[in-house]
């Protein structure tokens, strides 16, 4: 026997299907679609009489509030440079699915709340979420789920594995021509801030991330050798980093002019935490009259202008530091002007052309 029960709560509507039959215990979900309890309904009703049907009693004793409270106790502090984000994702679909049995949680159902993630306005842009956000907001969630059975026991499978993302736009490329270039690091040097100009420099030459070049120490700045070692990365691993030119140069008198009572090389006025430049870029970027550009695109402009100069994909994703070429193929256009020139050269030569 099978019953549906239509629930509201807080305006919002679900439906509670349960499953009896005799000599089996009762099956129950919730869904958000009436077609979704009924299908369920049918599904469950089969794979019983047939003998498919297994259920594991832990998925029904923990709820997805229980997930995500456990997961940020216990996963996100081995995670310190996505805890803020990922704690507010979370905390997204605890609000929206907390009250969900993990019994419960289907592709369907995660998709419905999908939907209304991608609808919603963020509040910190004031407009509605891109697909790469949503894709963010879904794969902390999914790790949620594949520790919850790896480590937990706390399900059977990830549900998440079955819905595909959403579709994202090719990477945004944007650089500094050489005018730009030349106002910004005047606006920099001409800035309040003592270290924002040499913090550009290297973000232009070395193409390394913004954490990674605020949260440096000495003991990661070998000046002899001309050589930065990033320990903490994004992808977890190890990099190093040519420190050459202008940059090397900074580099040695900040190292001489340094405030000893501090291991940071960009130290913040407390000395404890590594300083904040955000607000004096951007007052470096109105002065410079540079529109739509982040500090991020320092890091385009360092791939790109190593394109420009030869470099190839191989090349440009050991410097960025990527495990794989698919990053760094939104820069083929740029070696493929480089790529036309040399072979316009090498005809020219042999064919003896002027």
């Amino acid at each position: 026997m099978a019953t549906i029960e239509k629930r509201t709560t807080n305006s919002a509507i679900s439906y509670r299907a349960k499953v009896r039959l005799k000599g089996y215990p009762t099956q129950s979900a919730t869904f958000v679609r009436l077609t979704d309890a009924k299908k369920w309904v049918q599904d469950t009703e089969s794979a019983i009489r047939e003998g498919r049907h297994f259920k594991t009693s832990e998925s029904k004793k923990h709820t997805v509030k229980e997930l995500v409270e456990r997961y940020i106790k216990e996963i996100l502090p081995q995670k310190p440079k996505s805890t803020i984000d990922q704690k507010t994702q979370l905390g997204w679909w605890k609000s929206g699915m907390g009250s969900f049995s993990l019994a419960d949680v289907t592709p369907a159902l995660i998709t419905e709340y999908r939907s209304k993630l991608a609808l919603e306005k963020s509040e910190r842009k004031g407009a509605k979420r891109s697909n790469a956000t949503v894709n963010r907001y879904c794969s902390v969630l999914s790790h949620a789920f594949t520790i919850a059975v790896k480590e937990w026991g706390w399900m059977q499978e990830n549900p998440m594995m079955k819905i595909k993302k959403l579709k994202e736009p090719r990477g945004r490329v944007r650089f500094l021509n050489d005018e730009e270039r030349e106002r910004l690091l005047e606006a920099c040097q001409e800035s309040s801030s003592p270290f924002l100009y040499i913090l550009v420099v290297l973000g232009i030459s070395t193409g390394a991330r913004k954490m990674e070049i605020r949260s440096l120490e000495w003991k990661d700045v070998d000046l002899n050798r001309g050589m930065i070692i990033l320990h903490d990365t994004k992808n977890g691993e190890r990099r190093s980093l040519p420190l050459v030119g202008i940059a090397k140069d900074l580099m040695k008198a900040h190292y001489k002019n340094r405030n000893k009572n501090t291991e940071l090389v960009f130290p913040a006025k407390n000395l404890q935490t590594p300083i904040d430049i955000r607000t004096p870029f951007e007052t470096a970027l109105q002065k410079a009259e540079i529109e739509d550009f982040k500090w991020h695109d320092l890091r385009h402009s360092c791939a790109s202008y190593l394109a420009m100069n030869g470099a190839t994909l191989a090349e440009i994703a050991g410097v960025l530091g990527h495990k794989t070429l698919s990053m760094v193929k939104r820069y083929s256009h740029i070696s493929d002007a480089h790529t036309a020139g040399v072979v316009e050269r090498m005809n020219n030569k042999i064919f003896r052309l002027k």
